[in-house]
């Protein structure tokens, strides 16, 4: 009886190992025949099944993944399709520019998650892309990257090491195939970043900011430009006239096109933004006060800075003396750098000082913002505006450039034009409109006439938080630092 038992026990040792051996042998076996069922246990049964769907899970290549346009913040739920970067039988890596599409917020490029082909556009370009939407068809390669699962068109069953959120003890740590590749690159562990993305998502400048923090690098407060002292030319170019004034504006000839039919066109872009931004300020109650500005000193001030900012390979205009003596005078006045809630029972006393400049632009008026001047210098706000300025005619400003301001200055005298009623920019409670700067007869201190440099300012502040005398006051204070530039050096920081 013990000599069958243990013949019967050697049979299904034997048994097992013919059915592993067979299984895997064949990566085509889906199923066990039934003519080997009774030699199998139920053990060797449950291992093929294992087996097969271990096998069905990993990712085949040549797998079609739609890549989906993803949030992309501020509320955004549609954008424009302004260019795309590559066309149908590209190949794209992670973190290749694919597109570039506009909200009503701002421009922004968006990169490739994967590594693959395309096979597919889904839009063309000026078409309306819808956040959640698929955006391309891109053919990926299994040994290069990973489809999440929300982006492939057909998922299978997948394993866990295949999974995009990452099961660290108990907690869930979101985070695309890229990222998780950049933090493997540098040995980061996702469990120990912040996320600053929907749902706590890690986001590729996260992974970059806790690198910074480990390896101690210092991030300045905004991008700033590189500093490329220009080149000497052989010969010198001849000087533009000073004289302002006798210029003849010039119209700018476009093509007329006449039509007998009236033509109806969407809202969209910037102009959308500047709908849904100036009606709401339509509920602010405005309250107006104006000034004269002379600004002689600071003229000739400019005039012998100017040409050391150029040799740095920045171009100082007067807005950077503007912006700063602002942020001097909103250290002494706070409510004006505030922002009141919707059911006016709080105000937030904003600390940092982001100032936003109106720039006339091919896609509409855009307000960017710089960032923390009330730690920068004159000449760190001139780099800024410089290239806030270029990112601004080509189109290219982003998110962050365009949102987070707290006070605006608007320079309408680069057009023309004295006087002007600035609208307040929600959340903000103040703006100023700068006119333009006129030669103009003053009295001096002995009664005499001279020439001076006048400008004319406009200011308008909430009138629910801010009083006409505290709206004077500041005024004052910013004029007596643009009058006077040497009173600045006093304060700055």
């Amino acid at each position: 009886m013990a000599a069958v038992t243990a013949l019967r026990s050697s049979c299904r040792a034997a048994g097992r190992l013919v059915c592993i051996h067979r299984v895997r042998s064949c990566s085509s076996i889906r199923f066990i025949k039934s003519k080997y069922v009774c030699v199998f246990d139920k053990s060797a049964l449950k291992f093929s099944h294992q087996q097969r769907l271990f096998r069905t899970s990993a990712v085949s290549c040549g797998q079609i993944v739609q890549f989906k346009l993803s949030d992309i913040g501020e509320g955004i739920t549609e954008v424009t399709v302004k260019e795309w970067y590559i066309k149908e039988g590209d190949s794209v890596s992670q973190f290749d520019s694919i597109c570039e599409v506009q909200s009503d917020k701002a421009s922004v490029t968006i990169t490739s998650r994967y590594d693959g082909v395309i096979r597919k556009l889904h839009y063309s370009i000026d078409d309306t892309a819808f956040v959640g939407k698929p955006l391309v068809d891109i053919e990926i390669d299994a040994s290069k990257g990973v489809a999440s699962e929300e982006d492939v068109v057909e998922t299978p069953p997948m394993s866990h090491e295949e999974h995009t959120h990452q099961e660290i003890k108990g907690h869930k740590t979101l985070a695309t195939p890229a990222v998780r590749r950049l933090a493997m690159e540098n040995n980061i562990k996702l469990s120990e970043v912040v996320g600053t993305g929907k749902d706590n998502r890690i986001l590729k400048e996260d992974i970059l900011n806790y690198l910074a923090k480990q390896t101690g690098a210092i991030l300045p407060l905004s991008p700033k430009a590189e500093i490329v002292p220009p080149q000497r030319k052989a010969e010198a170019v001849p000087a533009a006239p000073k004289d302002k004034a006798r210029k003849i504006p010039v119209p700018v000839s476009r093509p007329l096109a006449f039509s007998e039919k009236d033509k109806t066109e969407p809202v969209t872009g910037f102009q959308k933004a500047m709908v849904k931004t100036m009606s709401a300020a339509l509920k602010i109650p405005h309250f107006g006060y104006s000034d004269e500005i002379d600004l002689t000193q600071l003229v000739q001030l400019r005039e012998e800075l100017k040409p050391l900012a150029e040799i740095r390979g920045v171009k100082l205009s007067f807005m950077p003396f503007f912006i700063k003596a602002a942020s001097l005078g909103l250290l002494q006045y706070p409510i004006l750098n505030a922002s009141l809630d919707e059911n006016c029972q709080n105000v937030t006393y904003k600390a940092s000082h982001n100032i936003g400049v109106a720039m006339d632009t091919e896609q509409g008026l855009i307000v960017p913002n710089v960032k923390n001047v009330q730690v920068c210098s004159v000449f760190d706000i001139a780099v800024e505006l410089n290239r806030l300025q270029s990112l601004g005619s080509a189109g290219q400003l982003g998110t962050s450039d365009l949102t987070g301001g707290t006070f605006t200055l608007s320079n309408i005298g680069t057009i023309g034009g004295t006087y002007a009623k600035p609208v307040i920019l929600p959340p903000e409670v103040a703006i100023g409109a700068l006119g333009k700067i006129q030669v103009l007869p003053r009295f001096n201190s002995k009664g005499e006439v001279i020439k001076a440099q006048i400008m004319n300012v406009s200011w308008s502040a909430d009138h629910r938080i801010i009083d006409g005398a505290t709206m004077a006051r500041f005024s004052n204070l910013w004029k007596s630092y643009l009058e006077n530039p040497a009173l600045m050096l006093l304060d700055l920081k």
